[in-house]
């Protein structure tokens, strides 16, 4: 542990900071596995509000910092490509 106090406060900001974007990445997994569960009962509205949500949840990520920008791009790429998958069948 740091001695020195501004030291002691960056501990304590990290830690706070890291809570929060463990806890918004977890969301976004969430809403990603939520638009995959409503894309196999082929309810189109409720997909694309949740697809929606999902697409923003990344971009808000990206903008905070807690993703990087080609991360984003490849979950709704692969998103867009499972969901094109199971609503095809």
């Amino acid at each position: 542990m740091a001695n020195i106090k501004s030291a002691k406060k960056r501990v304590l900001v990290t830690e706070r900071n890291t809570e929060r974007n463990v806890a918004f990445k977890t969301s976004i997994k969430t809403a990603i596995k939520k638009v995959l569960i409503i894309a196999q009962q082929e309810d189109k509205s409720e997909l694309n509000k949740a697809l929606s949500k999902a697409y923003q949840l990344c971009d808000k990520a990206v903008s905070k910092g807690i993703i990087h920008k080609n991360t984003a791009a490849r979950k709704k790429s692969r998103l867009t490509k499972a969901v094109n998958k199971l609503t095809s069948k």
